[in-house]
Parts: structure tokens; C-alpha cells; sequence
């Protein structure tokens, strides 16, 4: 039979979480035996103790489970190949970082969807695609993410080649059922990708909240409360990781499930959905150096915030940079006081992190990149907030 599940992602905790879900699954099933499973698996992963708990339940709840590691780009044919290779699934799970997370998101609703498999495989030169509002999906979807960061295992988005660089899928469908933490999934994850993470989180949160003009005091003081966690976590962790030693797993599930809540609807209530040039910049730039994101993003954020601090409110609101910055400079603990000029500071925060921000960008290009963030995200085009190739350049060139 066909079930339906609701768009909000169930959060599981340890084992006797996923082991409780999978009780329900069966319960709405009618059965406790004979369900199918598809479980992708990143490379990464594949025979690590996390992916030996998650099968060990499946096993325990009677699931006969069917392995897959993806190896393609992750682009529309791969997409709609492992839709069909898939489609007797009564349960899709992945375990893995973002990439793996977004395939398995992709595939879900590509299997149920012909307007979805027909959207994904559209050529038009914006960055975003929105897939059709009817778009629903009757497979449940369970995450388990190993990598800190992406929040893909709660975000309504999935990021997916195109034209060299990523288009940023958008649906409600795309949301996991529920997402398991636990501290096995990330105890192998490398240490400069556990603080990198931190940072992804803390711009995730920090960018629509400065790049949007107009105050509003509620989710205001949730995104101030989850920006300033998230520094105390990642100075946490950078503080131990300077000190030789690995950050434990209640720390590491703490960063994971916070990273996760960064995705929450109530973050970005009432806010511009596209306040985040310097995302979809750096979404950019990274592909065209075949770098790390939040490599780009390191390079980026000084030179962003200068720019909103000098009255570019295209790029967000300079007194509001300022407040947030003055709550996130006392939260590190990872070292002596930061500066207080929020541009300075968040670079001696990534300096004390860590965090690599150093890009080997020509001048050919920095001007191909600059043209092809316009040419997906602008130009007509809302997302990009007005910002022209002269602009985009100067920070590009201020990045380098």
C-alpha cells in the first residue's frame, strides 16, 4: 500500500531511534516483515561502523536491503538511473555526506514525479529550480548524515550539476522523512571538515540574517542564539583540535544537530528568499576550481562584509553585521579576543579555526567566474539582488 508522510523531518537519536522509526514504518506498513530497501552509500562510508548500525537495524526489522554506491556526477542521468534502479523500494535510507543525501532526495521524488524528472533534466540557465508545488512523493526517506555542515538531512533543497557549476533544487518533497545522529556516523570524518562545517552552518545562519534589511525580533533572536552556539561548538572544537586531541562524540553530535536546525523554516520566516549572494558566488567559484565550497566561502566572506559595511545594501545591512558580529566575537573560546570590526574579525576567526582560504584565481578566470554567477543567478534573474559582473569581480578580486 501506498503510505503518506508529512513534510517534517522526524530526528532520530542512536540506535533505539532508528529502531523505534523503523517500528512505525513497519506499523503503517501492516507488516513487520518483507519491506524493501534501498540503501545508498557513499564511497566514503560504505564500510564504516555507521553503515554496519544502520544495516544491522534494517536487518533486525526484517528489511531486505539492497546496497548502493553511486559513483557518476550526480547530474539528471544518474539521477533517473538510480530512480529505476530503485523503484521497488518500500524505503529509500543514505548514508553519507551531502552529495549522497542530495542524490537519494533527487532520486526519491524522480521516481514518482514526471513533472520531477522532466524539471531535472531542464536546460534553462537559472541557478534555482523550484519543482511544480504538486510535486509529493509516498516513499518514506531516511538520512543519516556523516559529514557536518550541508544540513541536508533536514533542508526542502538539493544541489545538482548543471552547466558546470550546481543548480539549487527546491521542493518540499525533497525534505526527509528522518534523520539519524549519531556519534559513530562522524568519527572518521577528517578534523579541518568538522570545523569547516561549523562555518558552513554559521554562514547558512548569519548570511540571510545580515543580507535582509528589516528586523524581526523573533527570528532574529533564534538565528542570534543558533549563531552564537555555533561559534562556542566550532571554538570548542578547534580549541581541542590545536591541543591534539579529536572532538568527542557529544560535541561532534551537538555541531551535527545544530548544523541540521540551521535549516529550520523559522530561521528565514518573513526574510528574502534571496539574500545569500555570497552562497551562490561562492557556489561559483568553488566549482570552477574544483575547490572545497566553504574553501570559497572563506575567501569570500571578508571581502563580502567590507562591502556591507561600506553601504552596499544589496549585500545586506551594515548595522545588523555589527550586532551579530559583536554577540559571535565574545563566543569563541578558541583563543584571545577578536576584533571588533567584523570584517577583521571573522578573518582571525577562520585564521584561529583553521579554516583554508586560499585560491589560485587568474584574471581569465576570475572574469568567467564572475560572468557565469551573473549569467545563472542574475541578469534578470532575482536571486542575485541586482549585482552586476563589475561587482561580483571586485569581490571575486578581493577574494584572490
Amino acid at each position: 500500500m501506498n503510505i503518506a508522510w508529512s513534510g517534517s523531518t522526524r530526528l532520530l537519536t542512536g540506535p533505539a531511534g532508528l529502531a523505534d522509526w523503523l517500528d512505525g514504518f513497519a506499523d503503517a506498513r501492516g507488516t513487520a516483515t518483507g519491506a524493501r530497501t534501498a540503501l545508498l552509500l557513499d564511497p566514503a562510508v560504505a564500510e564504516s561502523r555507521v553503515t554496519a548500525l544502520v544495516t544491522g537495524e534494517l536487518d533486525r526489522a526484517g528489511h531486505t536491503t539492497r546496497r548502493l554506491v553511486p559513483a557518476g556526477d550526480g547530474g539528471p542521468d544518474e539521477i533517473l538511473a538510480l530512480a529505476g534502479a530503485t523503484a521497488d523500494a518500500d524505503l529509500v535510507a543514505v548514508v553519507g555526506g551531502g552529495s549522497v543525501i542530495d542524490r537519494a532526495k533527487l532520486l526519491a521524488v524522480a521516481h514518482e514525479d514526471r513533472r520531477a524528472r522532466a524539471a531535472l533534466r531542464s536546460t534553462g540557465r537559472s541557478g534555482l529550480l523550484t519543482l511544480d508545488p504538486r510535486t509529493r512523493r509516498t516513499r518514506p526517506l531516511l538520512a543519516v548524515p556523516t559529514t557536518i555542515g550541508t544540513g541536508a538531512e533536514l533542508s526542502r533543497v538539493a544541489c545538482l550539476p548543471h552547466h558546470g557549476g550546481k543548480r539549487l533544487v527546491m521542493s518540499d518533497a525533497l525534505a526527509p522523512d528522518a534523520a539519524l545522529l549519531d556519534p559513530a556516523a562522524t568519527e572518521t570524518l577528517p578534523a579541518e571538515l568538522l570545523v569547516e562545517g561549523a562555518l558552513e552552518a554559521l554562514f547558512r545562519t548569519v548570511g540571510p540574517y545580515v543580507g535582509n534589511l528589516r528586523d524581526r525580533p523573533v527570528e532574529d533572536a533564534l538565528a542570534e542564539t543558533a549563531a552564537v552556539q555555533l561559534v562556542r561548538l566550532g571554538g570548542a572544537a578547534a580549541r581541542q583540535l590545536a591541543a591534539g586531541h579529536r572532538p568527542g562524540p557529544e560535541l561532534r553530535t551537538d555541531l551535527a544537530r545544530l548544523s541540521g536546525l540551521t535549516q529550520s523554516t523559522w530561521l528565514s520566516y518573513g526574510r528574502d528568499l534571496f539574500s545569500t549572494e555570497g552562497w551562490m558566488i561562492a557556489n561559483e567559484l568553488s566549482s570552477a576550481l574544483g575547490t572545497r565550497k566553504m574553501t570559497a566561502v572563506a575567501a569570500l566572506l571578508p571581502p563580502l562584509w567590507r562591502a556591507v559595511l561600506a553601504g552596499d545594501t544589496r549585500l545586506g545591512s551594515a548595522p545588523r553585521l555589527r550586532r551579530v558580529w559583536d554577540l559571535l566575537r565574545s563566543a569563541d573560546s578558541s583563543g584571545g579576543p577578536l576584533p571588533a570590526e567584523p570584517a577583521a574579525g571573522i578573518t582571525a576567526l577562520m585564521d584561529r579555526w583553521g579554516v583554508a582560504r586560499d585560491l589560485a584565481l587568474t584574471p581569465p578566470l576570475l572574469d568567467t567566474v564572475a560572468r557565469r554567477t551573473v549569467r545563472t543567478w542574475g541578469a534578470g534573474l532575482p536571486m542575485l539582488g541586482g549585482l552586476r559582473t563589475a561587482d561580483v569581480s571586485a569581490l571575486l578580486t578581493a577574494a584572490a
